[in-house]
């Protein structure tokens, strides 16, 4: 893992990490959960680079990391998620181009999710997106901006993004015939993440059935569009 520092197109500098072991592969660009860049979404970064991608983690809080509920909130309404879905992301997305991967992608969890749903709108140099349980103000998207290939996890017992949430991005991208699927999984909220139980909040709560499944399809999904010739 090595800090990097990268211009967004505003010429604004932003620092993030990067997994590589390889220049010349395709990228992806991780975005955090609510907490931050912490050692979990660390250990996401490593797995993805151990199946053969180059990761770059854009740091969206600049260094601090939420222990607590109320200081992930905070840190979360901070956030602006057009700002950094359409600086800090496509930044993000421009290094990993520029510096020798030919097709980049965009995945996150939870506020990350979120965020990879408008980066699909906001980032013209996308290959592909995959969502993991989360979604933006269904108003900050531009629908009609999406041209690329879109994969989504969600929980039906999400009480932090709501299924019927999703059933309305559904109808919107149904309608502009965006290339995408949506898996619908028996859990609830962040059940892809092995520290959820930890946090000891009730909404939370890991699903190890459901998260191999969902990876064995984000696999599946990368190698289709990040590694075809």
């Amino acid at each position: 893992m090595t800090v990097i520092q990268f211009k967004r197109p505003d010429k604004i500098k932003s620092e993030g990490y990067l997994f590589q072991n390889e220049e010349n592969v395709p990228g992806i660009v991780l975005l955090q959960e609510w907490w931050g860049v912490n050692e979990q979404i660390k250990k996401v970064a490593n797995n993805l680079n151990n199946l053969g991608w180059r990761v770059v983690i854009p740091d969206l809080y600049k260094g601090q990391v939420a222990l607590a509920e109320n200081e992930a909130k905070h840190l979360m309404n901070n956030l602006n998620f057009v700002d950094a879905a359409s600086q800090d992301v496509r930044g993000a997305v421009q290094y990993l181009k520029n510096s020798g991967s030919k097709r980049v992608a965009v995945t996150g969890f939870c506020m990350g999710g979120a965020l990879t749903f408008l980066s699909a709108a906001e980032v013209s140099e996308l290959d592909c997106a995959v969502i993991w349980y989360g979604y933006p103000s269904i108003d900050l998207m531009n629908f009609e901006n999406i041209k690329i290939p879109i994969l989504g996890h969600f929980a039906i017992h999400d009480e932090a993004f709501a299924i019927q949430g999703v059933e309305e991005f559904e109808k919107k991208l149904n309608k502009k015939k965006v290339n995408f699927e949506f898996f619908k999984y028996d859990a609830k909220h962040a059940f892809a993440n092995e520290e959820a139980d930890s946090k000891n909040l009730p909404y939370l709560q890991y699903n190890e059935e459901a998260k191999q499944l969902a990876w064995t399809r984000t696999v599946t999904f990368f190698n289709h569009y990040l590694n075809k010739i």
